[in-house]
């Protein structure tokens, strides 16, 4: 699947109200599909002669667009409210009450001109966004706002909204319907990754099991002349420079462990994996499981280490907000005496975009020494290209019962560390405070990144609707 190119599907509720001009929600209907058709979205609207002047005004009207609302609710992944004129509160409200989709609400009004505020031009939509939004408050039903106030339909800043509400509408269905892979058990010496499935699917989150003796197993039964095996061994040395110490055996074991977990994957229509990477898969296998992993994670299928599931759900999210691959990185090491700089590192399962340098191919380098580098073939090495990047970590707050998050945005800088595996150096400000905050709250050391800014989309979708617990540093 392509994030970039998929496009979402909205509900539409144009509002309208007697006392002002309909023609002006007629207008507004037009260029609003016209707008949304021109953007690639599909939509769900009433057609135009269900109700008077194609918009919403009446109780009437409200029950008829939620009733098609309800009817076509798989297809919706967001509402749209626009208000060409001042809008009638009430039906606004009672739309989406009875309707009860529980999806996000996107509402616009429209400007009046300063040449056209007579009695038959005006539109007052201005107040008439303050009275829906109360409204929508009262009745508790969590909303977005546009960028502006008011905007024009067919403006440049309207489409930014609708663009930044699609890709919130994408992290909350994303998040609400995910299914996660948890290979393998949790490595001893990682309790700091434990976490709670229930907490987890009382978000609408099915973590997804397999004891890794099972993956273990079916990958040294897997007939290495198969057509999979030769096709993942063709897509693995194409993927990265591999050096030539490294034996065609080890890169065999890595192709048949690739693909038992991606038909796993497959088998169980899940959308992201945290696995057990060490050191079992080492000792009973004979490699790594990093490029196994950095593989899925660029196709949009990001996978986790140490079976950290609410860090692979981090990645997730990031993925949902962004649409870029994320990478799974550690707060590893301070930048010398540059208090806003840090070092976060893996051995690593970076995906190749995520580094957005060539990579290497090679064994573990601190596992390879004390478990023998011929078991530890697989890791993805490189430096982080400098650029954009939002980091994003969700935990599961077991005694508090709550799932609890932080997020911010930063830099990959071009700096030079002289260290093994996957290195991206990090420009974050006021580093010192966020550190703390994560000390403080018991957040793991494992963080998810991705090389975009797409914070302002993480927090609304986290904040307002998932209604985790989140801290925003700035």
């Amino acid at each position: 699947m392509n994030m970039k190119k998929e496009k979402k599907s909205f509900g539409l509720i144009v509002g309208t109200r007697g006392f002002f001009n309909p023609k002006l929600a007629q207008e507004g209907r037009k260029q609003l599909l016209k707008k949304l058709d021109s953007l690639g979205y599909s939509y769900v609207i009433l057609p135009d002669d269900a109700t008077p002047n194609g918009a919403i005004e009446k109780l009437d009207d409200a029950r008829k667009c939620a009733k098609l609302f309800k009817e076509k609710s798989e297809q919706i992944d967001g509402i749209i409210v626009v208000l060409p004129n001042f809008g009638d509160e009430l039906c606004v409200v009672q739309t989406l009450d009875l309707a009860k989709l529980n999806v996000p609400v996107l509402v616009q009004a429209c400007n009046d001109r300063l040449d056209a505020v007579d009695v038959h031009s005006r539109r007052d939509a201005f107040c008439g966004k303050l009275s829906v939004c109360n409204n929508l408050y009262q009745y508790g039903i969590p909303f977005t706002d546009t960028s502006e106030h008011t905007c024009d339909i067919d403006s440049d800043v309207f489409q930014r909204d609708i663009d930044f509400f699609a890709r919130i509408c994408r992290v909350v269905k994303g998040l609400r319907n995910a299914r996660i892979g948890a290979i393998g058990a949790r490595p001893a010496p990682f309790q700091t990754v434990r976490f709670s499935e229930k907490l987890l699917q009382h978000s609408g989150i099915t973590v997804v099991p397999v004891d890794l003796s099972e993956i273990i197993s079916k990958a040294q039964q897997l007939d290495s002349q198969s057509r999979k095996v030769q096709e993942k061994l063709l897509q693995i040395k194409d993927y990265g420079n591999i050096p030539e110490h490294i034996k065609d055996e080890n890169i065999l074991k890595q192709a048949r462990l690739s693909v038992i977990i991606d038909d796993w994957m497959t088998e169980n229509e899940l959308d992201a994996s945290a696995i057990q990477c060490w050191t079992s898969i080492q000792d009973n296998y004979g490699c790594a499981t990093c490029l196994s992993m950095s593989m899925m994670g660029e196709k949009y299928m990001p996978s986790a280490c140490e079976v950290d599931v609410a860090g692979v759900i981090s990645m997730y999210a990031l993925l949902l907000a962004s649409g870029n691959v994320p990478g799974f990185l550690d707060w590893n090491n301070n930048y010398g005496t540059e208090k806003d700089k840090c070092v976060c590192t893996h051995c690593s399962n970076f995906p190749k975009s995520f580094m957005g340098n060539d990579i290497e191919i090679s064994n573990l380098d601190i596992l390879g020494e004390t478990l023998g580098k011929e078991k530890c073939f697989g890791a993805v090495k490189g430096h982080v290209a400098a650029g954009p990047m939002t980091y994003f970590r969700i935990s599961t707050d077991d005694p508090k019962g709550k799932i609890k998050a932080y997020l911010g945005e930063g830099e990959f800088t071009d700096d030079p560390f002289d260290m093994d595996g996957g290195i991206a150096v990090c420009k974050i400000p006021r580093l010192r405070v966020l550190l703390a905050h994560l000390c403080q709250n018991g957040f793991e050391h494992h963080v998810a990144m991705t090389r975009s800014y797409c914070a302002d989309v993480v927090y609304e979708a986290i904040s307002k609707y998932m209604k985790w617990e989140i801290y925003h540093h700035f």
